[in-house]
């Protein structure tokens, strides 16, 4: 029987691969995709370029303004305060306890009106009494009256009977000073009774100052004090006693104080026009003009007190606010007197020869290319005699190669 050789086992080819990173040239496919890459890129620049290209420029524009309200040259300025001319501190002209308050913060009142009331319990005590005391000696004249009557008939007849030397010279002195003695107690009487009157009087004058009125009309600022407390028109110290019910200021007497410099002071003079501003309505231009200069210096602060009248009163101009004032010099005045219907910035004018001018006005995204009638300059602006109105929108800061109908973006 023949030997079996044992079978060698065979390797498997179908395993075989040829690494493609061995390989000289690399792949199709990723050349495929490096030069869409590149399509892609070329693409996007072109389109961005297009949109460059088609972008609307963008303006600036301001409003064309009134001549009235164009803010004018200005001579000087100056912060200050609202202050009321008159402003008073309420109070009694008695020290006593205040039983009730009847005004409040914010409350209108006139002229006589009763703001508190004092106890007079006292004093109606007082003038009770005195009344009393008047009327008993009132109901002494008559009885007075009567005996005066008959004593001066008894004077007569005592008289009489002297002449025919049948009283004696004594009796007729006794008539005689019984009559005197009535008639001055009669006339004492009558004394009293006015004494009495006067000092009703005074405690009539008293009971009404148990009321405290408003001295003017007004509006209630402050209210100082409560019912219960005790009131005194001097300070009494330790805080216990108050020396006022309440703080009126008359609202048509509000007027702007302000402190000038010294060094510039001869720029001011009564009547000059004041443009104020209130610090809280900055937008609101209040016309007014300087009512006074107080004739002293303050030599620590080196400044001048101005006092300035508004032309206008308003409700919303209340006292302690806070104001700038810009002083105008003279020929602001006539200003106004102007031809001009608007008011343009003088960067939106393009000079198109004497008196002549253009303008482009932006509506809707475009720019129209308008003539315009040019005045004086104020400032940063020139005067418009024609050819636009007041809120037109006007390009400020335009390209050089802006054209009449091109659309524009208008910058933020």
């Amino acid at each position: 029987m023949g030997t079996t050789r044992p079978t060698a086992s065979m390797p498997d080819l179908s395993a075989l691969r040829i690494d493609d990173r061995k390989r000289g040239g690399k792949p199709v496919g990723k050349w495929i995709g490096i030069v869409i890459i590149l399509l892609l890129i070329v693409a996007a620049g072109l389109w961005g370029a297009s949109l460059l290209k088609n972008r609307a420029p963008e303006v600036e524009v301001a409003v064309a303004i009134s001549p009235s309200s164009a803010p004018a040259s200005v001579l000087l300025n100056a912060s200050g305060y609202v202050t009321p001319r008159r402003r008073a501190s309420v109070a009694a002209k008695i020290t006593g306890k205040i039983t009730a308050v009847y005004v409040d913060e914010g409350v209108h009142v006139t002229q006589g009106q009763i703001l508190a009331q004092l106890d007079d319990s006292d004093y109606r005590i007082s003038m009770t009494s005195t009344k009393a005391e008047r009327d008993a000696t009132m109901a002494l004249i008559p009885d007075l009256e009567v005996q005066l009557g008959n004593a001066e008939r008894e004077f007569k007849r005592t008289s009489q009977l002297t002449e025919a030397h049948v009283s004696t010279p004594q009796a007729l002195d006794a008539a005689q000073t019984l009559v005197n003695r009535l008639k001055a107690q009669i006339a004492s009487a009558k004394v009293q009774v006015q004494a009495a009157d006067a000092k009703i009087g005074i405690d009539q004058q008293n009971i009404d100052n148990c009321q405290v009125r408003s001295p003017y009309d007004g509006i209630v600022v402050s209210k100082d004090a409560q019912p219960g407390e005790m009131i005194s028109p001097i300070s009494a110290g330790g805080g216990f006693t108050r020396t006022g019910i309440a703080t009126i200021v008359d609202m048509a007497s509000n007027e702007i104080e302000v402190d000038v410099n010294e060094n510039y002071i001869a720029r001011v003079k009564p009547g000059q026009h004041v443009t104020a501003t209130l610090d809280a309505y900055p937008d609101w231009q209040i016309p007014s003009h300087v009512r006074t200069v107080i004739p002293t210096a303050d030599r620590v602060k080196g400044t001048v007190k101005v006092r300035i009248t508004f032309e206008k009163l308003d409700p919303r101009i209340l006292p302690e606010m806070g104001v700038k004032v810009a002083f105008l010099p003279d020929e602001v005045k006539d200003e106004k007197k102007s031809a001009a219907v608007a008011l343009v910035p003088s960067l939106a004018v393009h000079a198109a020869g004497a008196g002549r001018g253009i303008v482009f006005i932006f509506h809707d995204g475009t720019v129209e290319r308008r003539a315009i009638s040019t005045g004086a300059t104020r400032d940063a602006n020139v005067e418009v005699l024609s050819g636009i109105a007041v809120g037109d929108l006007v390009v400020t800061k335009t390209p050089e190669d802006l054209q009449d109908g091109q659309r524009v973006q208008r910058k933020q």
